[in-house]
């Protein structure tokens, strides 16, 4: 595996050499930096082209100063970091330009990626288990037709309804019920594309979704949750006993009975847990009490595992460890929204709670507290995320249903039928792990390429990192901004990929990586 990886890091390495050096020649030879500066008529111009000419080593052919450039960042193994300075962004040190940038592009794309993978993919796998349905015809046409919508029209639309107009309902949020029944109805229908089944099944399955999707916007209605959310004890006891039967339903089943037991005893333990969280989040702050919380319930989950789930220990402690971690999620966010009012108060009143542009929100200092500042990033990402998202999840559903389709067809499967195994066991042990063989690839691909910042999204929603980097670099012919944006770029381009193959292995212990 050590040769493995040496072997491609030395192939990938000798690719970003090349690539590098013909990027660097481009930019260099694709206009004058200093056009500007030549055209002023400020008294201190020709002083300025003087030392900038120096300092850039402007008078150096490009084929030299381009390994010039390249000990510098080949310091950056050694901690002597040495891009240079950027006459786009006022002569600032290209590195520390990089290090804010990546870190709101990485803000960004993370939550993004990670929703548009699992909505993706589940939505893909459930399609292809209801081959040629009306649920399986609904999800490949919306998903033809948002793959092909135009990145910029659909953050526009989503200023529009998604921010400005929901922002007013957000006011006053009272649901009419007529608005009631249609969701209702609405809600019912997709269930029911999604459980299938015969005539009677499909009847019942719609009738009981609607009535429970109806009864629970009406319970929100009559409390105004939607006014002033919060989960509370109830909610964290409910929310994680759903977060157990999907966990338990992806792994162990509902047949064993220890496991279930184990397992939905993390709701109670994470409704016990939810006093002393109070004081957890009130003497550890900051994200090193959010991650505590998160290891804390997750390693209650692996010990009753361990201690108590007999022959199975292993699976049950895995199942019960999620499960944990889950719950301690819900817990953070139960903490959050109890400062929702007081987030409200500290933002514009004609803003709302979904923002439309930039990152923060001025009126809010970010040192004062963790949890408005967790409310306020949050507020920020909504709509970038769901731009983003739009695009992937179409993206994804596809290659996850074709994946599936595939794998259902092989030998392996229909054995696995024969044998008796249960549908559940044969698609989610059998079919599922193969199946995301392919999907490794894409994800890989997916986060290198995003990580160059998703430039029309980060211009329509002024969110300043890589994409915009990368465009006034451009703009400017700043050649140390670009290769610094190109570095950056290679390299995560370099990790996906090696990931990528340890993963082979991983979902496929056929795949040998000699």
């Amino acid at each position: 595996m050590f040769s493995f990886i040496l072997r491609r890091l030395a192939a990938t390495l000798a690719v970003l050499f090349v690539a590098s050096f013909v990027v660097y020649q481009l930019t260099a030879i694709s206009g004058d930096p200093l056009q500007e500066l030549r055209t002023s008529t400020d008294q201190e111009a020709l002083a300025k082209i003087k030392y900038l000419t120096e300092v850039l080593q402007l008078e150096t052919p490009p084929v030299i100063r381009y390994f010039y450039w390249l000990a510098g960042a080949a310091g950056c193994l050694v901690g002597q970091c040495n891009l240079g300075i950027s006459i786009a962004k006022g002569e600032q040190q290209v590195i520390d330009l990089l290090g804010t940038a990546m870190g709101s592009t990485l803000q960004l794309i993370t939550l993004a990626t990670i929703l548009s993978i699992l909505v993706g993919v589940t939505i893909g796998m459930t399609t292809a288990l209801r081959q040629y349905s009306g649920y399986d015809y609904s999800v490949t046409f919306f998903a033809f037709v948002f793959y092909s919508l135009p990145i910029f029209w659909v953050a526009v639309l989503l200023k529009e309804f998604g921010a400005i107009r929901f922002n007013r309902f957000l006011g006053d949020p009272v649901l009419s019920p007529t608005t009631l029944i249609v969701i209702a109805l609405v809600l019912g229908a997709i269930v029911t594309g999604i459980v299938g089944g015969g005539l009677a099944t499909r009847i019942r399955t719609f009738l009981l979704s609607a009535a429970f999707t109806g009864g629970l916007l009406t319970f929100l209605n009559i409390t105004q949750w939607l006014k002033y959310p919060s989960i509370g004890l109830v909610g964290v006891f409910l929310l994680t006993a759903m977060v157990a039967g999907v966990v338990l339903l992806l792994s162990t089943g509902f047949g064993q009975r220890r496991a279930v037991l184990i397992v939905g005893s993390m709701a109670l333990i994470a409704a016990a847990m939810w006093m002393p969280f109070q004081y957890l989040f009130f003497y550890v702050q900051g994200f090193s009490g959010i991650l505590l919380a998160i290891l804390i319930m997750a390693a209650i989950g692996v010990g009753l595992g361990l201690v108590f789930g007999g022959d199975s220990k292993r699976e049950i402690a895995r199942a019960a460890g999620i499960t944990g971690a889950l719950g301690g999620l819900v817990l953070v966010i139960d903490e959050a929204l109890q400062y929702w009012s007081t987030y409200l108060s500290l933002i514009p009143q004609k803003s709302g709670f979904i923002s439309t542009i930039g990152a923060i929100t001025p009126t809010i200092k970010r040192e004062d507290n963790m949890w408005l500042t967790l409310l306020d990033g949050y507020a920020h990402l909504i709509l970038p995320t769901a731009a983003l998202m739009i695009v992937s999840v179409a993206g994804y559903t596809r290659y996850a249903r074709a994946s599936l389709l595939e794998v259902l067809n092989q030998d392996y499967i229909r054995t696995a039928r024969a044998k008796g195994l249960t549908e559940r066991v044969v698609i989610v042990r059998h079919a599922f792990r193969n199946a995301m063989i392919p999907i490794a690839t894409i994800i890989a691909f997916d986060i290198s390429g995003l990580i160059g910042g998703a430039i029309i999204t980060e211009r329509v929603f002024a969110w300043e990192g890589m994409g915009a980097l990368f465009n006034a670099g451009l703009h400017a012919v700043d050649v140390n901004l670009v290769m610094g944006f190109f570095l950056v770029t290679g390299l995560f381009a370099v990790v996906g990929n090696l990931i990528a193959d340890l993963l082979y292995s991983a979902l496929d212990p056929r795949i040998r990586v000699s």
